[in-house]
């Protein structure tokens, strides 16, 4: 038994149907699955957290269609392996045998000349390429090869989804079957976990093999005392990078700077890619602070652009600055909400036509059939100001943007109620 590959690949899924989660894009009817049953199958590159089955649903793919498959990690390959897996596929179509799928495990890693070097043979259709990320590919993958690629989201697997998993393991694993193995609690196997159906599988069996005998049963108290002193590691490749990063985002918004640059701390003695730091809180500059500090989000670009030039590890005093500048910030996300609501409108309503007077007139047709008509500029009033209303007809003198609880935005608020009266009264 000794021999055996860790219980995660010993039960690793080998059709669709056997795959757990992801239904929105493999379930019956499902966009990807109508691909992959189709042949009709395009490069892709699979996007979300770790453990949610991205490497085994590409190998499933490539079975499933009865395509060689090829697979490269971007952490220990370069362009030398690139341009040997591509000849390997490019003799393949000489002899008319069945193009490969090639998987690249975190192909954000892969620096811009690596990715260059697959666009010709994803182009001329030499591999169908699968990459795999846990960062958002608009910023990790160069524009070229995105646009030759269909993005899809994988999502952090459902309580349902670990606890089949569970069962599963328990009564089809060649181990785990022969074993009397009671779960009477599983909270902290799902939260230690994360969604990460790996991760989970690997508690799982450092659980039963810290017990002798067959009869193991599971609880709360029992998962923590054998499994969280060995969770103490930050890991940058998954295990706690979500975790961290969370708690980071999270002291930032809760206005403790402590908390913020211990996280931040964490992540520096972790190695963490500084850019992906820099870069979260330049969104939470916007998301959590916005206008209540408008120099929040200047700040946090000058310091992305500054880490990008200078690299690790003076960055580390910019980041830190950053970072402590925004949790002692003014919060608001008043803008965040305004965007989110006025999306919702959008869908709610549909495309509501642009009023006649806010409509451009380019030509002696469209003036006279009342094209931009009884528009006033409003640099030609006192004060730069004129109330006409800049809404659809259907949903005129509706309040999207409500500032937000804080000294900055209360001298907007105090604007806007002189500038458009009732509608900002409260």
């Amino acid at each position: 038994m000794n021999n055996l590959p860790p219980l995660a690949e010993r039960m690793r899924p080998k059709t669709l149907d056997d795959y757990v989660g992801q239904k929105h894009l493999v379930g019956q009817g499902a966009v990807l699955r109508k691909a992959i049953e189709s042949g009709s199958l395009p490069s892709m590159i699979f996007w979300g957290p770790p453990g949610v089955g991205k490497t085994t649903l590409a190998y499933i793919i490539s079975q499933t269609l009865f395509r060689p498959f090829f697979s490269l990690s971007a952490i220990n390959s370069g362009v030398k392996d690139v341009r040997e897996v591509i000849e390997k596929a490019s003799l393949l179509k000489e002899q008319g045998e069945t193009l490969p799928v090639l998987f690249i495990d975190e192909i954000h890693r892969f620096s811009k000349s690596q990715q260059d070097s697959l666009l010709g043979a994803v182009e001329r259709g030499i591999v169908t390429l699968i990459g795999a990320t846990t960062e958002n590919p608009s910023f990790e993958v160069i524009s070229a090869l995105l646009s030759r690629c269909q993005v899809y989201i994988l999502q952090s697997l459902e309580e349902d989804d670990l606890l089949s998993l569970l069962t599963k393991a328990m009564k089809e694993d060649v181990v785990l079957k022969s074993k009397k193995i009671d779960i009477k609690e599983h909270e902290a196997l799902l939260r230690l976990s994360g969604g990460d159906a790996r991760k989970l599988l690997n508690i799982f069996e450092l659980l039963v093999n810290a017990f002798e005998g067959k009869k193991i049963t599971i609880t709360n108290d029992i998962v923590l005392e054998h499994v969280q002193q060995n969770m103490a590691l930050y890991d940058k490749a998954g295990e706690q990078h979500y975790d961290i990063i969370s708690a980071f985002i999270k002291s930032m918004r809760g206005s403790d700077p402590n908390g913020a640059v211990y996280w931040l701390a964490r992540m520096i003695v972790g190695g963490e890619d500084p850019l992906f730091i820099a870069r979260r809180m330049l969104i939470l500059a916007s998301e959590d602070i916005g206008n209540a500090n408008p120099n929040a989000l200047l700040l946090a670009q000058s310091c992305f652009e500054a880490v990008n030039v200078i690299g690790m590890p003076e960055s580390q005093l910019i980041l830190s600055q950053t970072a402590i500048y925004l949790a002692t910030s003014a919060k608001s996300n008043s803008t965040t909400t305004a965007i989110g609501a006025a999306i919702a409108l959008v869908r709610e309503t549909g495309d509501l036509p642009v009023p006649l007077h806010l409509r451009n007139a380019p030509t002696r047709l469209m003036k006279n059939i009342g094209y931009g008509k009884d528009y006033k500029y409003a640099h030609s009033y006192q004060g730069n100001f004129v109330d006409i209303d800049f809404l659809p007809d259907a949903i005129k003198g509706t309040k999207i943007y409500e500032p937000g609880n804080n000294a900055k935005e209360h001298e907007t608020k105090e604007k806007l109620k002189k500038l458009w009266g009732e509608r900002y009264k409260y």
